[in-house]
């Protein structure tokens, strides 16, 4: 008998105000909570942690986000998440912030947070500080933002957004991060929260792990979110509709990213001087 396979998607109605959507409730996932606050003209939205860190990564719209004496005026501006990198305030343990919404239109501020101690002062990262890269070739290729890097001072957390052209892969070829065993791996397990343009669209999830105990394929659609415990976790986007994610990451160990490939699809690195030679 196939054995229960567990429910790592989660699809919500978003509304305004605070969306919780992985909790302290979760049972799959150790290390991370995630939630999206929506605010109109005008709202504001006070958030605190205690033996946490998190990241406030403005999706859309413009906020003012005031921490202790500091306030980040006027922050973010993105029409939609394909339109620019985000800016990010980082709040650290036993801080707290109030959001508000600067502009006319709505605001969307993820809020991304995993276990902390660490002491040290909140921080603005603006978007010309986001690391951008081009990642893999041909129909898996696709564009990753980096927000919090193991440069950066947190203590478990590490962030980014991938953005995936209409018809391509991402985390192609697949891979994990489920156990620790440096170098060759570190354990971190992760989140994914989609976004799609235009919004009808939709794209494709798949989650599974070497001894199959772990094998879904999920249809994802705009607001969704993806819970990656453990096992890889490649992505597609279907033609005709740019695919994007925020991918934030928590483990017990290393902030350094160690994913090791299914050594079954590891030649997609191989033949990707190949096709830069078709060029």
């Amino acid at each position: 008998m196939a054995s229960k396979q567990p429910k790592l998607l989660i699809r919500l109605r978003l509304h305004d105000g605070v969306n919780e959507i992985v909790g302290s409730d979760s049972d799959l996932m150790e290390y991370l909570r995630f939630g999206v606050i929506r605010l109109r003209e005008g709202e504001e939205q006070r958030i605190g942690v205690k033996e946490e860190e998190a990241a406030l990564v403005v999706l859309t719209g413009t906020a003012t986000v005031k921490v202790d004496r500091m306030k980040y005026e006027g922050i973010g501006g993105r029409l939609d998440v394909f339109s620019g990198n985000a800016a990010t305030v980082y709040l650290p343990c036993h801080h707290e912030a109030t959001i508000a919404c600067a502009g006319a239109g709505p605001l969307a501020v993820a809020v991304c947070r995993a276990p902390s101690t660490l002491r040290r002062a909140p921080a603005l990262i603006r978007p010309e500080d986001v690391r951008i890269k081009t990642v893999g070739r041909a129909n898996w290729r696709r564009t990753v933002r980096d927000i919090i890097d193991y440069t950066f001072e947190a203590q478990h957390l590490v962030l980014g957004e991938t953005v995936n052209p209409p018809g391509n892969w991402s985390s192609s070829p697949p891979h994990k991060h489920e156990v620790d065993n440096p170098p060759e791996e570190v354990k971190m397990e992760e989140i994914y929260f989609f976004q799609i343009k235009p919004e009808q669209g939709f794209g494709f999830q798949r989650i599974y792990t070497d001894d199959r105990s772990i094998d879904v394929s999920y249809a994802v659609q705009h607001n969704d979110t993806v819970l990656l415990p453990k096992g890889y976790h490649p992505v597609a986007a279907a033609p005709g509709y740019q695919l994007y994610y925020l991918w934030f990451m928590a483990g017990p160990t290393s902030r350094v990213l160690r994913p090791k490939d299914d050594p079954a699809h590891t030649w997609l690195k191989w033949v990707e001087p190949v096709v830069d030679g078709l060029r």
